[in-house]
């Protein structure tokens, strides 16, 4: 794990032991600090306290009682929600720092061997755009992490030797806790409206992706999407705050030869690969093994993920994708679909969907959302509201002809029906499988 003497001899109050969690009490605890702990989830206080053994400066009590304690650090998971949490009141008014996991990596470089970090942060994309950089880094023969919002927690993984890479998925949620984070390449690939129940409207959620950035130090390189006004305005600051020469900026609508890479389909996967070429070149990979990353990335489970061909038809899992925008670039991949969507929704629009709507052969809603969108999507397509994911699976092959595509593209998030998007794409797969 990695640990820092940073830490030694302070006390740190964490809440929330999901994975990250349970990962920084453990480093923090190795580290010489002091840990008081909490979720409201008994089995995660247990298993926390399990790991730690007899540890003398483990201490798992109800938050409440942390209103008068002196800490160094509030270490927030990314799932509690700032604007909201009385915690959090008390942390501002108190002038005690609220962090994170990805805050106290931060603190820990300075005793780590000399290393890269990419940061990758976007509403869309971030988290296949982060595992191709990985895979591009690792092809090239140097030493890498995986971590962030996306695989093991980082503070879990072990430290790299001299000259290794972190690569780092960065949600909005984690960026608001991290404060001192200086990426040597920070990545943005777009922002549109999410979360929104988190920010002081859409302009504070992309003033939060903006701060990657504002974190970096001069000649560290900044790349950038232009192809939403949001995202092009953080360009134009960082450019104009003295870093031009840092920036890259990725353009919209580039024409690239994707048929050398099978994981990477449909525009926005052209969009991804650019910025990860940049990312890449800007960490001075040469251009052989940038290819060769390219053409070898097996893909993201659950995100386009090619699952069966059955008959003729393909079925394609894409449940990560829980808001309309993220489901756009499904719809434009391929020709002929029948679209499984549904769950709970983010928005009452699917508008974002719309420049994919001629590639719909059908539409087949679920959960929550599903009386909705067929109300949404009846004047544009036919629709069956099918209610249960299997439902649809099976609707949809026996309706789909060769060369067609079933595609699980929810646009919705999943608790209505599944515990989360990976169960959702799991139960897409026992489906599929289940047909014979």
């Amino acid at each position: 794990m990695i640990t820092s003497p940073a830490w030694r001899g302070k006390r740190f109050a964490v809440l929330g032991l999901a994975r990250s969690g349970a990962a920084t009490v453990r480093a923090l605890l190795a580290s010489g600090a002091e840990v008081l702990a909490w979720d409201s989830n008994e089995a995660a206080r247990q298993a926390v306290q399990k790991s730690a053994g007899e540890a003398e400066r483990l201490f798992v009590d109800d938050f409440t009682d942390w209103i008068e304690i002196e800490a160094d650090g509030f270490v927030f998971s990314p799932g509690v929600p700032l604007n909201r949490h009385p915690l959090a009141t008390v942390a501002r008014e108190t002038g005690v720092p609220l962090i994170g996991d990805i805050e106290l990596f931060a603190q820990a470089r300075a005793d780590l061997p000399a290393h890269r970090v990419v940061g990758i942060t976007g509403t869309n994309g971030k988290s296949t755009t982060t595992a191709l950089i990985h895979h591009i880094v690792e092809t090239a023969g140097i030493p890498t992490r995986l971590g962030g919002n996306i695989g093991l927690p980082i503070l879990g993984q072990e430290p790299l030797p001299e000259g290794g890479v972190y690569v780092l998925e960065l949600s909005s949620y984690q960026i608001d806790l991290t404060h001192s984070l200086d990426c040597d390449v920070a990545v943005l690939l777009n922002i549109t409206p999410d979360h929104l129940d988190r920010y002081d409207g859409f302009e504070g959620y992309a003033a939060s992706k903006a701060r990657l950035f504002a974190m970096q130090s001069r000649g560290h390189a900044a790349i950038i999407g232009i192809g939403d006004a949001a995202s092009a305005t953080i360009a134009r600051q960082v450019a104009l705050s003295g870093r031009s020469e840092d920036v890259t900026k990725i353009a919209p609508g580039v024409c690239m030869d994707q048929s050398r890479w099978p994981a990477l389909q449909g525009p926005h996967n052209a969009q991804n690969a650019l910025a990860a070429i940049a990312a890449c070149e800007a960490l001075g990979i040469d251009r052989a093994a940038i290819d060769q990353g390219l053409e070898t990335f097996p893909g993201l489970a659950h995100r386009m993920e090619r699952i069966a061909t059955r008959n003729g038809v393909l079925f394609v899992n894409d449940s990560k994708a829980t808001n309309p925008e993220s489901t756009a670039p499904a719809l434009a991949a391929y020709a002929r679909i029948h679209w499984i969507l549904g769950g709970v929704a983010k928005t009452d629009s699917l508008e974002a969907c719309r420049p994919g709507f001629g590639h719909v052969v059908r539409a087949y809603t679920i959960g929550e959302a599903g009386p909705l969108f067929a109300r949404l999507l009846q004047s544009e397509m036919p629709v069956a509201q099918s209610g249960t994911l299997d439902a649809a699976v099976r609707a949809a092959a026996a309706n789909a002809q060769p060369g067609e595509t079933v595609l699980l593209s929810p646009a919705c998030a999943s608790f209505d029906q599944f515990r989360d998007f990976e169960a959702r794409g799991d139960a897409f797969r026992a489906a599929v499988e289940a047909l014979g």
